[in-house]
């Protein structure tokens, strides 16, 4: 957030400065093998090889003005990013200095499942004071991350970046000279504990964007007082808020960019025509991001690790989880990183600059947006470029993305339960795959969006699904329930994959909040109305009132774990996966 006195900034640089010592930042470029031009800000470490020692342990932090205390790796938070190569045997020791249980799980890495980090399904966890060892094959390249499972740790720092070069130098599609990794992440000195318990008492406790009487009369000034009244009567009845955009807000939360604040300003150095890789991860416990860089395009390549066709933007959004590499091409000066959350109560912003000790303008924070119609799954999204319903050539024929959708595939039934848990219902879900989403609509920028995504790889040949199954992503925002299908997870079944299948997954989001579906050991290869070029990643974002589909070879035997990566959604939202 960008709100920190003169005192607080030396307080918290000071404890940046123990905590990262005076290394300066490194660049990965060429491969990670070389350091970088002399960035003097700090960065988590770097460590390389194939054997890591991690030391997960409490640490005193001052990011706000106050002594805090983290959950640290190595004593840093983020935790040291990792490179690794593609091919080779990884050994990572964890040791556990804590006074509870940890873990750490490898984030998008395709691995056996007793080496997925995942307590009471993976396995048993990391007792206090003991040490266990991961051992896997890595199997594929690119910008990973990984974070604790175990209870609210990841919020309080436990996380960290992964890099994985490829098997061969020039196996990525694409080329560059720079490398950096942008780690944005949401800090918060209230204990999660009692921000959970807050949320509990009072769903909208963190939300300070409140409807006034004023913003009625606005819009009966723009709608006229009929179909502003219709509007808010819909609302109300529906005991909801055009607002409510994130649970948690910079009312609580610090943003960081690679453990630093706005203030502390991370900053990376170029050279004037140099090609810099730009590895954009979302580490945060709730936060999703809004990412532009003022002056500058933005060439997306690759999507939770995996190449794309190159696409030009000059903003995207990225959810809890996610990650995007951009290539960009900067002249000489200084440019703004700049990160804002969704709802527009905060920002964090580094720079990128041809000179050392140049601070990029930060540009205004925007307004937040009203959540529409489209939002509450009741239709009213209508497509508006990029790629158009015309263009949404599916095998089972042409489907427009907002008309409802009749699947070749059998449905599995699961089970499903209307009460205190699924509260709300999406009337009219659609495909809205070329929505940018509440807050980045009609801004005037080209903003990236899953329609524009195309797997680098063709993907004509992928086999197609056996079956299908259906997923409600539910809720009750006046108790703060999380469910799939209404069912919170300590109530539920596993949900049974057959190794083997092609299996075609659909989620209906019947809430108003958007949830990054995370499915673990096994890749989900994105719909986006091309089949020849479905998109590979391990984490989707289902916007509020829409429905979003992804196919999955289940090519993993195993339990895994299977849901939204919200972390205060996750406790209900949540499913095991059992492949048998």
């Amino acid at each position: 957030m960008s709100k920190m006195t003169r005192r607080t900034f030396l307080q918290s640089a000071a404890v940046a400065t123990l905590l990262y010592g005076v290394s300066p930042t490194r660049s990965l470029a060429d491969g990670g093998e070389n350091d970088g031009i002399g960035a003097t800000t700090g960065s988590p470490s770097i460590l390389k090889g194939n054997t890591f020692h991690l030391t997960i342990d409490r640490t005193v932090v001052n990011i706000t003005g106050k002594p805090a205390i983290a959950t640290t790796v190595n004593g840093t938070m983020p935790g040291p990013t990792l490179v690794w190569r593609e091919g080779e045997e990884v050994t990572i020791h964890v040791t556990n200095r804590l006074p509870v249980s940890t873990s750490i799980h490898w984030h998008g890495i395709i691995l056996p499942p007793e080496m997925d980090g995942v307590p009471d399904i993976s396995f048993d966890g990391i007792a206090p004071g003991e040490t266990f060892t991961y051992c896997f094959k890595v199997k594929q390249h690119g910008t990973y991350w990984y974070h604790s499972h175990s209870g609210f740790q990841e919020q309080t720092g436990l996380h960290g970046a992964l890099v994985i070069l490829p098997r061969n130098p020039g196996d990525e599609p694409f080329e560059y000279d720079r490398d950096y990794v942008i780690a944005l992440s949401d800090w918060s000195d209230e204990k999660p504990e009692s921000i959970y318990r807050k949320l509990k008492i009072q769903s909208d406790y963190y939300n300070f964007n409140q409807r006034t009487v004023g913003d009625f009369f606005h819009e009966v000034a723009e709608k006229g007082f009929v179909e502003a009244f219709k509007a808010r009567k819909m609302w109300n009845e529906m005991r909801m808020s055009d607002r409510d955009l994130s649970d948690v807000t910079a009312y609580t939360y610090t943003f960081l960019m690679n453990g630093r604040t706005d203030a502390q300003d991370w900053h990376a150095l170029f050279r004037p025509g140099e090609k810099v890789r730009l590895r954009f991860i979302n580490q945060s416990a709730m936060t999703i991001f809004d990412v532009r860089i003022p002056g500058l395009k933005m060439r997306v390549v690759a999507a939770d690790g995996n190449p794309v066709q190159p696409v030009d933007v000059e903003e995207f959004r990225i959810a809890v989880a996610e990650s995007y590499d951009v290539i960009v091409e900067p002249e000489e000066g200084s440019y703004c990183l700049f990160a804002q959350s969704i709802d527009r109560s905060g920002f964090v912003g580094g720079t990128l600059s041809s000179r050392n000790g140049v601070r990029a303008k930060r540009p205004p924070m925007e307004k937040p947006q009203s959540l529409t119609m489209a939002d509450m799954g009741m239709g009213g999204w209508r497509s508006t470029g990029g790629m158009s319903h015309e263009t949404m050539k599916m095998d089972h024929g042409k489907m427009k993305m907002d008309m409802p959708h009749k699947t070749p595939w059998p449905v599995t039934p699961l089970p499903m339960r209307k009460g205190v848990a699924w509260t709300m219902t999406a009337m009219d879900p659609r495909y809205r795959l070329d929505d940018p989403g509440v807050g980045l609509r009609h801004n005037g920028r080209r903003v990236l969006t899953y329609a524009d995504l195309r797997n680098y790889r063709s993907t004509a040949d992928d086999p197609k699904p056996d079956r299908e199954i259906v997923l409600h992503l539910t809720g009750n925002m006046e108790r703060y329930i999380w469910a799939i299908n209404g069912i919170k997870y300590a109530d539920a079944q596993p949900l049974r994959f057959h190794y083997g299948e092609r299996l075609r997954i659909t989620f209906i989001n019947d809430t108003m909040m958007p949830h990054p579906m995370h499915l673990h050991g096994m890749w989900s290869d994105l719909e986006t109305g091309d089949d020849t070029r479905l998109v590979r990643k391990h984490t989707v974002l289902v916007q509020p009132g829409a429905k979003i589909s992804y196919r999955v070879t289940v090519d993993a035997r195993g339990s895994w774990a299977y849901h939204c990566h919200m972390l205060y959604h996750m406790l209900g939202m949540f499913r095991k996966v059992e492949v048998v």
